[in-house]
């Protein structure tokens, strides 16, 4: 997995922005970088989005690299790890892991009616 939540925001970022920015307020194309690490600014209506806006790991509270290991587990589905069990392996609360674990199911869940496109980003962002 990342060493830490800056390569975490640098992979998610270079997936959502895969195919250059588009501001959500504007539809504009031109950003610049904010002052989060990994995000961007819209040039015209100055509108910032965050790496993670509009993906499960939107405004998770404990550290984003942690997150994305209770992602890839859930997603791996080799074994299914209690939440009990991500709260010891991560030293998180057990009902934030539980939280966390049942919002990344309900993406999962969601993925059957998304488009092929789509798909394959959810795949790589909850899967790499």
């Amino acid at each position: 997995m990342f060493r830490n939540d800056e390569k975490c925001l640098e992979f998610l970022a270079g997936i959502k922005w895969a195919n250059g920015f588009v501001c959500k307020k504007c539809g504009n194309t031109n950003s610049c970088a904010g002052k989060e690490p990994f995000s961007r600014r819209c040039t015209k209506c100055k509108a910032k989005e965050t790496a993670t806006n509009g993906t499960v790991f939107h405004g998770v509270k404990f550290p984003i690299s942690k997150a994305f290991y209770i992602a890839y587990q859930v997603c791996k589905g080799k074994e299914d790890v209690s939440s009990y069990e991500f709260g010891r392996r991560l030293s998180l609360r057990q009902m934030t892991c539980w939280n966390f674990k049942t919002k990344i199911q309900h993406a999962l869940e969601e993925m059957d009616s998304l488009t092929e496109n789509e798909r394959n980003s959810m795949e790589k962002i909850l899967t790499s």
